[in-house]
């Protein structure tokens, strides 16, 4: 089974959740949920799971819980794949 690692730039109380595109390396995502009590990485992980077609257990946050850059864990997508899906979503 594939998996990458990807860092995101989580904007978080944001009007709606949404993909932003590539800063750099980072992948730019506004999530609507506020970051209180771990809501925004819940949100981040469900919307990039729906986004990507894959399940919500496929996606999780490796580093940055309270930070802005988070590095996130998908499984069953190797990096050419991911960034394949997600230009395929613009």
């Amino acid at each position: 089974m594939s998996s990458c690692t990807i860092a995101i730039k989580a904007i978080p109380n944001a009007p709606r959740n949404q993909i932003v595109g590539w800063l750099g390396d980072a992948l730019k995502v506004k999530v609507h949920a506020p970051p209180l009590e771990g809501r925004a990485n819940e949100e981040l992980c469900e919307f990039l799971a729906d986004e990507l077609g894959l399940p919500r257990r496929a996606v999780s946050v490796l580093r940055g819980d309270t930070s802005r850059q988070k590095l996130v864990q998908i499984e069953g997508l190797d990096l050419a794949q991911l960034k394949a899906k997600l230009s395929s979503l613009d």
